[in-house]
């Protein structure tokens, strides 16, 4: 029984040295003095506010991307024991001395760091020869722009380290396929492919790109295995549910649960509530949620409310009156009805408070019991400090004159009767007996005697109206447009028939406790939406530019500038690899064309083998070049150099992969090889030469001269050349 331990237990492994020399590379070079600059840098600025939100917990939204990527950097932050107290105002600004520098830029080094041996692996994986391999990763390391953009605390390294993870993940998963399908390996390459689809898109929406991609390859792969005689209907069923669950639902659930995680770290109220619903303002800690805690949430006849636009567009407001009339004449000669301005008012004020009005009893205080609003019902909406009913009639509104005007009615003892009767819609009920529900409810008002509906047109009125939004009745409403749709925020039980009592008690809290907690999916949906749809500055900024200038690196970005001397960091890249990296796509391209006209007529200039493996490393390679680029040509949004490092990288892996296939395949004698490979070890010469020429501007930790810097200057130095000519 303990005989084993008479022999000694011996353990064997097979240890790839280049692949451990060319991590240590990678991290050497990624964080040698990462804390230099001890001062925010570029777009730093932008990333460091939502650390500090996490830090706070209080809750943000950013158009950018999923949360996933801010919290993998607020990851560091908490590592680092950062309290989240810093001004993010200014790039340069001096960090102070509670900011963990290192911790916060670390895992993004990492990142960068470790894409360098996955690098390595993907060539192999592809069965290309291990000389090609270490050229691809040579030639990440190498990289200026990556080392530059690795070193920051950015996320464009953590999304094309997912990226190459999906990438690496599938090809092993396809080798796998091969030999062990169904095997352990298997299981866990495949599974780890969807896991880092899911995070490459949880970092940034541009991680769709590879995603659409690996789901194409694998796509066309499950098609060829479905012609595949020697399996069973029931083996390929499971390899296809295999896949499906993989490739789709892990990734899905994922995602969901990246949104889950950043609701529960960020559930204080902050100052990006306002973009989001009345009900998800409720959920959230403080800010709304103390306004509303003890709310009554039932509407009943009598009830005191503020009606907030749902739409939030150009920017989220209340129904509001005030006792200023529109102006008999406009500036244009129309007339108007001289009633009480109704507008929209993107402020809390004692002025958006209205009451919900029997039109069939004189109370404006709530019975007891209560008797609840419900979906169809008639309702007068009566201005809580000027006791004037919402009306609306046949005149052209101010600035709508193809809409109705929206006043309060004043008598002039003139032939304007009033108009204030309105029927009640609820938007999103689950029957026609459904009772208005503060915060949740969406609700729309439809004018009984002509139809209109109430609307926030979005204009602003002239200096008259305060500046404030234009209220006009929608004739033709089609749908339920969120300019139209409107819900209870505050809300209490009116219970004072005196005006002046009234006003006292609009100013009083409620005492009613009601809970009204969003569901996740609800919260998730919402949070989503407004991603997807809120837009950003789409401004010129200094440094932006367009897809075409990245490919011949007709730009760049100035990231940092030392205050007092002339040591700098810019977003440059190695110009002898973005201009090569562009050459072999375009010779990629023309030799596929070229075989597959020669396939055409019969004609097989490459083994089977070697055809499929060409194939496939395009597919990948140039093809995760193409998804991670064309796509900003249809882009409206401030575009940047760093967009292009995405696909930069697949540019990087498909360069020596044409080069060994044109010393394999094309070059027919030694000698021709010879001399091929000479060139090669002299364009890795020039590369490295070119890198290490820019390396003060990659790490910006030696002060440049004017004549240096002009020196670095290639294009320049190029224009100047060129115009002598």
């Amino acid at each position: 029984m303990w005989g084993f331990l008479k022999r000694p237990v011996v353990v064997t492994a097979d240890i790839n040295l280049s692949l451990v020399a060319l991590t240590g590379m990678g991290l050497l070079s990624r964080l040698w003095r990462l804390t230099y600059p001890r001062a925010v840098v570029f777009d730093e600025v932008y990333y460091g506010q939502y650390i500090s939100f996490y830090m706070k917990q209080i809750f943000f939204l950013d158009d950018s991307g999923p949360p996933f990527g801010h919290m993998v950097l607020a990851l560091g932050g908490y590592l680092g024991g950062f309290d989240g107290n810093f001004l993010w105002n200014r790039i340069g600004a001096e960090y102070s001395s509670n900011v963990p520098v290192w911790s916060l830029r670390l895992l993004p080094a990492l990142a960068g760091a470790l894409s360098v041996p996955m690098a390595y692996q993907i060539v192999l994986e592809l069965h290309f020869s291990h000389c090609a391999a270490m050229g691809a990763a040579l030639l990440m390391l190498i990289e200026n722009a990556l080392i530059t953009q690795s070193r920051l605390m950015l996320l464009e390294s953590v999304l094309i380290f997912f990226n190459l993870l999906a990438v690496l993940s599938y090809l092993k998963f396809f080798n796998c396929q091969k030999h062990s399908p169904f095997s352990l390996s298997w299981w866990f390459w495949l599974t780890l492919t969807g896991v880092a689809c899911s995070c490459a898109v949880g970092i940034k929406y541009m991680g769709v790109f590879t995603y659409v991609l690996v789901l194409g390859v694998a796509a066309v792969h499950a098609w060829h295995l479905l012609g595949d005689q020697t399996l069973s209907n029931v083996c390929v069923f499971c390899h296809l549910l295999a896949r499906a669950v993989a490739l789709l639902v892990i990734p899905v659930v994922l995602y969901l649960l990246f949104f889950y995680v950043h609701l529960i770290l960020v559930f204080r109220s902050g100052p990006h509530d306002q973009i989001m619903s009345s009900a998800f303002q409720a959920s959230l800690e403080g800010g709304l949620a103390r306004i509303t805690q003890g709310q009554p949430l039932e509407v009943a006849f009598g009830s005191q409310v503020t009606l907030r636009n749902v739409f939030g567009k150009p920017v989220p407001c209340w129904l509001h009156s005030h006792q200023d009339t529109y102006p008999m004449i406009y500036e244009n000669g129309r007339g108007s009805s001289h009633q009480q301005q109704v507008t929209c008012y993107p402020f809390k004020d004692v002025n958006n408070w209205w009451i919900v009005k029997d039109p069939r009893r004189h109370q404006l205080v709530v019975s007891s019991p209560p008797r609840p609003v419900r979906h169809g019902d008639m309702v007068q909406l009566v201005h809580g400090m000027t006791t004037r009913s919402l009306n609306t009639h046949d005149v052209a509104a101010p600035l709508s004159p193809h809409s109705q005007e929206v006043s309060c009615y004043i008598d002039y003892n003139i032939s304007m009767p009033a108009q204030n009767l309105w029927r009640l819609e609820i938007v999103n009920r689950g029957s026609d007996t459904d009772v208005w529900k503060t915060i949740l409810s969406e609700v729309r008002f439809v004018h009984v005697n002509t139809s209109a509906v109430l609307k926030l047109s979005g204009a602003h009125l002239p200096d008259w109206g305060y500046r404030q939004l234009e209220i006009v009745g929608e004739k033709l409403s089609r749908g339920y447009h969120g300019s139209t749709v409107w819900n209870v925020e505050e809300h209490r039980y009116g219970a004072s028939q005196e005006q002046r009592e009234r006003e006292r008690e609009l100013h009083s809290p409620a005492q009613v406790d009601v809970s009204r907690n969003l569901s996740f999916m609800a919260r998730f949906s919402e949070l989503q939406w407004r991603m997807l749809a809120l837009r950003s500055d789409d401004s010129e900024h200094k440094y932006s530019s367009s897809p075409l200038e990245w490919v011949t690196l007709d730009t760049n970005i100035a990231y940092w500038l030392h205050p007092r001397t002339s040591a700098q960091i810019h977003l440059l890249g190695n110009i002898v690899i973005w201009v090569s990296g562009s050459l072999a796509l375009a010779i990629y391209a023309l030799l596929s064309l070229w075989y597959l006209l020669r396939r055409r007529r019969n004609v097989h200039d490459l083994p089977q083998d070697a055809w499929l493996r060409w194939v496939l490393a395009g597919a990948l390679c140039a093809g995760g070049w193409a998804v991670n680029y064309l796509p900003f040509f249809l882009m409206e949004k401030t575009l940047f150099l760093y967009h292009y490092l995405p696909a930069l990288t697949f540019q990087i892996l498909l360069l020596p992969v044409v080069l060994q296939h044109i010393s394999d395949h094309l070059c027919r004698s030694q000698l021709q090889r010879s001399i091929f490979s000479a060139l090669v070890v002299a364009w890795y010469s020039s590369a490295c030469h070119v890198s290490n020429t820019l390396r003060p501007l990659t790490y910006g930790d030696k002060s440049l001269s004017p004549h240096e810097l002009k020196a670095l200057r290639w294009k320049d130095s190029w224009d100047i050349l060129i115009r002598k000519h």
